[in-house]
């Protein structure tokens, strides 16, 4: 259902700037029938994660970009015994779950950013990224209405810094003004990105089913709450 509100803020604004993962992907459960990496390795998913999201942000900013070392690394702080071929198992299978992310991007985040696109609207990405995630981003059948395309590992700076904020304006030669962030609010993107000016918009149709205990802090940084993406366009 179209957002009045949320649509108008978009009128006036000059660039949509978006996350990727969990803002224009699907349902991480649809993105390949392939068991998650932690279940692979025989690990936690809460030690995975603890891993991922606050151990790990060399490989976010591209310090470490051979595809094993970067699981083997997490993997082995978490069992020092895991083997060889079970990291390489979980490698391929990783990079084949998000490339199948990227690549089947749902029909309604396709078309709304032709919407956007036809709106003479500039396009930007900016996503926390390492080399084993973003593998099949030139296959993705939005790729070529983009105007700027961030990822952490490629500039060797990660959301929140809002260096790499800077890095994303720059390129769509915009000021904060002029701009408007669409994400679901991990990495505290959304609150990095208001504290630079930049309008917000959190979109919770993804994490309302992985980690809607998220939702309420996130939230607070939002200028506007969404479900999904088609609520941008009028």
């Amino acid at each position: 259902m179209f957002n009045s509100s949320v649509g108008k803020l978009i009128q006036r604004k000059n660039a949509v700037i978006f996350d990727l993962f969990h803002t224009l992907t699907a349902v991480e459960s649809t993105w390949a029938k392939i068991p998650m990496t932690s279940e692979i390795l025989g690990v936690s998913k809460e030690k995975w994660f603890e891993q991922l999201f606050e151990k790990s942000h060399e490989r976010l900013i591209g310090l470490e970009k051979d595809p094993f070392k970067i699981i083997g690394k997490m993997a082995r702080a978490i069992d020092p015994d895991i083997t060889e071929d079970l990291i390489r198992e979980a490698t391929e299978k990783r990079m084949v779950r998000f490339e199948n992310a990227i690549v089947n991007i749902p029909q309604s985040t396709q078309q709304t950013i032709k919407i956007l696109k036809k709106q003479k609207k500039k396009i930007g990405l900016i996503s926390n990224a390492d080399v084993t995630e973003i593998r099949g981003w030139h296959k993705s059948l939005i790729v070529q209405y983009f105007d700027s395309v961030i990822f952490s590992c490629d500039v060797g700076y990660a959301k929140p810094d809002r260096r790499i904020y800077e890095i994303s304006l720059e390129e769509l030669d915009e000021s904060p003004e002029t701009c408007v962030f669409v994400g679901d609010g991990g990495s505290s993107e959304l609150k990095a990105a208001k504290s630079m000016g930049i309008n917000t918009v959190m979109i919770t149709g993804v994490i309302r089913e992985i980690l809607p205990e998220a939702i309420a802090e996130r939230k607070q940084h939002a200028d506007f709450v969404i479900e999904y993406i088609d609520e941008l366009i009028e």
